[in-house]
């Protein structure tokens, strides 16, 4: 089906999500017809940000706002879904847009799998009605079904739309860029090389898959590195939890600005707890690159600030390969909090793998060399 007609049948003009592969046509659609226009189109932190976004334009306009995500971002959305939104609270109606990666019978990666399973049982749980839109679904049968809904939202009832893979067409592309020259691959080069023998966690999306890569490319084990393939956000909360178990080891969490805004929470913890230990690299190049390249909001804001108010103790911007190299080998050799804002274009090889280790064995490993 054409985005434009799915669009044109939810019949809102206000759409708040977090990007996903499978909805970038969607993403794709918004980008090109609105801009990043937040009275129209918010690409927000997480998913539970977007539904308390979606409520407070529900109580300023009366409409209906639409919330699009993976549906990894369920999990996020459970809180405000049962305790703000629902028709025993206050009835605040949303028509949810969820793409299904691990969807049962389609070949998936290893943090998708039980998620897809689980993706329609939770909005039953939940009690959302929902309709699952695949590449079949006629725009006859799609209205049909908003008709019904149109009723559900109109007594305060909550929605959803589960979208397979290829459901949605788009004929045009978004393309957003930035100005940065350094390649995020490269920059991992450089980590990996001053980091030595330290421990590392890497964050969900294209980054632990480069990481693991320049380690079968330097002939070099997988057992000093922890790939956060799935749980996006939490990545630099898994570092903290190592780094202050393991005092006499460095850990490096390489992390990115969606995962970082994710749940930014995070840091005030971080600094609060000051390991000495931990380095926590924010690689920032201003997109959701994993899942699609749509902007996020780390273009506008001083990550280097809001560090230094959480407590990080030793905080600094880079955007060129000359000053990379001096910057992270003083960090190594700092017994202090650091945190290294590394500014670097979108962009990864069209060849870029993934891990053919299994997460299990990834956890083996890196448990093995530290206990």
């Amino acid at each position: 089906m054409k985005v434009e007609k799915f669009v044109e049948i939810l019949n809102s003009d206000f759409y708040v999500g977090v990007p996903d592969s499978q909805l970038k046509s969607l993403c794709g659609y918004l980008m090109n017809t609105y801009g990043i226009d937040p009275k129209h189109y918010i690409i927000a932190a997480n998913e539970g940000n977007c539904v308390g976004i979606a409520a407070g334009y529900h109580l300023a306009t009366g409409k209906i706002p639409v919330v699009f995500m993976q549906n990894s971002g369920e999990g996020n959305i459970i809180n405000p879904l049962a305790s703000l939104m629902n028709e025993k609270v206050y009835g605040i109606p949303c028509v949810f847009v969820v793409g299904w990666r691990g969807e049962p019978g389609v070949h998936d990666e290893p943090q998708h799998i039980y998620q897809g399973e689980i993706t329609l049982r939770l909005l039953d749980v939940m009690g959302v009605d929902y309709f699952v839109v695949d590449k079949d679904t006629t725009e006859m049968e799609l209205e049909d079904v908003m008709k019904r809904f149109n009723d559900k939202l109109s007594e305060g009832h909550d929605v959803a739309f589960v979208i397979k893979k290829d459901a949605l067409d788009y004929d045009n592309k978004a393309v957003y860029r930035n100005s940065y020259a350094m390649k995020r691959e490269e920059v991992i080069k450089h980590i990996v090389n001053v980091a030595g023998q330290d421990l590392i966690v890497s964050t969900t999306g294209k980054a632990s898959r480069e990481l693991f890569e320049i380690r079968e490319e330097n002939g070099q084990g997988h057992d000093r590195d922890f790939l956060t393939v799935g749980s996006m956000g939490h990545s630099s909360s898994i570092a903290l939890g190592v780094a202050l178990q393991e005092p006499n080891k460095k850990v490096w969490c390489i992390d990115g600005d969606g995962a970082m805004l994710m749940h930014m929470g995070a840091m005030a913890v971080i600094g609060a707890a000051a390991p000495a230990n931990m380095v926590h690299i924010v690689i920032n190049n201003e997109a959701h690159e994993s899942v699609g390249g749509m902007p996020t909001v780390a273009g506008k804001m001083n990550i280097v600030d809001a560090a230094r108010a959480c407590g990080y103790i030793n905080v600094i911007s880079v955007d060129n390969e000359e000053d990379l190299d001096k910057i992270l080998w003083k960090v190594k050799t700092r017994n202090e909090l650091s945190m290294i804002e590394i500014k670097c274009s979108i962009g990864a090889r069209d060849d870029l793998g993934r891990p053919t280790i299994s997460p299990i064995d990834n956890k083996l490993m890196f448990m093995r060399n530290n206990i």
